[in-house]
């Protein structure tokens, strides 16, 4: 009881973290809990106060350090409203909240050495702003440039500079980096989703035109001849009740027929999850190669080894951290192969939900599915399929082979 009760309490706390989070940062960036993590850097600013750096400058006041400390906490709070705001903002305001955070740096740094702290925060920015590469490089020097001033006004150690120009550009170019891959992954994302639209089309156009093919010719021979029963009725109801019988025939066929074709519609296809594939893994920096071979299935045999390429992959793009993937799909000694492979970190798989259900489906054909995973090697999944699930394969259904791509 008492678990539950700390688990209905704690989550309306949860609740209201993530409603001030998405408040102070927009969840449109895609930033989670980062931009809160990364105000932790706000400790070195106490870093003279534990250890005595001392520094020239001071008046008699400010030598004290309490007043320091006391003008250090006062920045904070001048600094994270300005901080919070360059997050929601853009164009010139993000601009002014950049220099706002870069003069907090300046006006702070005669009584605390490491307010160049809010210059790093500025740099930062300087990365993230909506403008052309030049230009953010371009406020980036201009920020430096007036904080070397001031350090050889001061006539503080050269070592800050460095120090403070290094991370400063380290983190200027991160950013840059980071920003750069999460425009790409938009736009990745929105081929794919693109990708996803028009083969959808794609398919809806030959179900239109299959459907149409498979019915249109009969459901006008049904027309025709229920037409010509009604007229034989009264003059040879023999050759009626025979016209009658053919178009029950015809009916019963057209529906058999109907209901191979839906089957197929609901079967995933297995070239068409290899695509998806590839797409996914490619996106996220994994070279992905496939072979379908010349192995006949049918449309349930392809729906289950569809759906386990699909759990695989999904997995290898999580969690594996490779650089390779590959699916092959043979016939071998009269059963049919599929192995997929990565060189990721492998080790110790915890089967979950995905590889429970892959099993069950590859068993219920009277199937073997293996896992073979060693640390630092990546992991192998084989699927192998015995002689009789092969034979379920309905007439005229095959998938089409594929060279490795």
């Amino acid at each position: 009881m008492r678990q539950g009760y700390d688990a209905t309490v704690n989550a309306p706390i949860l609740m209201q973290l993530l409603r001030l989070r998405r408040w102070l940062v927009p969840d449109s960036l895609e930033l989670g809990w980062m931009p809160l993590a990364l105000l932790g850097y706000l400790v070195f600013l106490f870093v003279p106060f534990v250890f005595g750096v001392a520094h020239a400058g001071i008046g008699p006041w400010f030598s004290i350090p309490i007043g320091r400390i006391t003008l250090t906490l006062a920045s904070i709070v001048v600094f994270l409203p300005l901080y919070f705001l360059g997050y929601r903002v853009s164009g010139t305001k993000q601009v002014l909240a950049m220099l706002g955070i870069a003069s907090l740096g300046y006006a702070l740094l005669p009584f605390n050495p490491f307010a160049n702290t809010y210059l790093i925060y500025a740099a930062g920015f300087a990365a993230n702003l909506y403008l052309p590469l030049w230009q953010r490089t371009s406020w980036l020097l201009a920020i430096s440039t007036a904080f070397v001033a001031e350090v050889l006004w001061l006539d503080y150690p050269l070592f800050i500079v460095a120090v403070t120009l290094l991370i400063a550009t380290s983190v200027f170019v991160a950013n840059h980096f980071q920003a750069e891959n999460a425009r790409k992954s938009s736009e990745l994302k929105l081929s794919h989703d693109e990708v996803r639209r028009l083969a959808a089309m794609a398919e809806r156009e030959r179900i239109g035109r299959d459907l149409h093919d498979l019915l249109g010719h009969t459901l006008s021979l049904v027309a025709l001849k229920s037409e010509l029963a009604g007229k034989l009725i009264e003059r040879d109801p023999l050759a009626a009740r025979r016209e009658i019988d053919e178009v029950a025939r015809v009916s019963r066929d057209a529906l058999s027929q109907v209901r191979r074709a839906v089957s197929g519609i609901r079967a995933a296809g297995l070239a068409a999850e290899l695509a998806s594939a590839r797409l996914l893994l490619e996106c996220d920096g994994v070279a992905f190669k496939y072979d379908l071979g010349d192995v006949r299935l049918s449309p349930g045999l392809e729906t289950v080894l569809a759906l386990a390429v699909r759990e695989a992959v999904t997995n290898i793009q999580r969690h594996a951290r490779a650089r390779h993937a590959s699916v092959i799909l043979q016939s071998h000694e009269g059963q049919a192969r599929l192995c997929i492979e990565d060189d990721g970190r492998g080790g110790s798989l915890v089967p979950g939900n995905g590889l429970c259900g892959m099993r069950e489906r590859v068993e219920a054909l009277q199937g073997r599915l293996r896992i073979e995973s060693a640390a630092g090697r990546g992991t192998r999944i084989e699927i192998l399929l015995p002689e009789p699930a092969l034979a379920l394969v309905s007439q005229g259904t095959t998938s089409s082979p594929s060279a490795i791509v």
